[in-house]
């Protein structure tokens, strides 16, 4: 076998495994979506001074939910805690 005909078979062996890879990865991310979601319904069933203690609002858990059903919607969360944080931060130093 020569150099080229090697070349030419090894996209065929290295792209089974790619794929199962990609499936796998795909089924273990809809699994963790769903269960953040769940977790993410059980936030609604908190009172607003719980979470303010986590750093969120009502209002947030409603624009959250609006992403598509595929999706994890407690990285929307973290990322509107996370900004709201960083707010906080900027005019405590500006206050400071």
């Amino acid at each position: 076998m020569t150099t080229i005909e090697f070349a030419s078979q090894t996209p065929r062996i290295t792209t089974r495994p790619a794929v199962a890879t990609l499936v796998v990865n795909a089924l273990a991310n809809s699994y963790r979506a769903w269960k953040n979601r769940r977790a993410f319904y059980r936030l609604g069933e908190m009172s607003d001074a719980e979470l303010a203690d986590i750093g969120l609002t009502r209002a947030d858990l409603h624009v959250a939910i609006g992403v598509p059903f595929g999706r994890d919607p407690t990285v929307k969360l973290r990322a509107i805690a996370s900004e709201r944080a960083d707010t906080i931060e900027d005019l405590a130093r500006q206050v400071a």
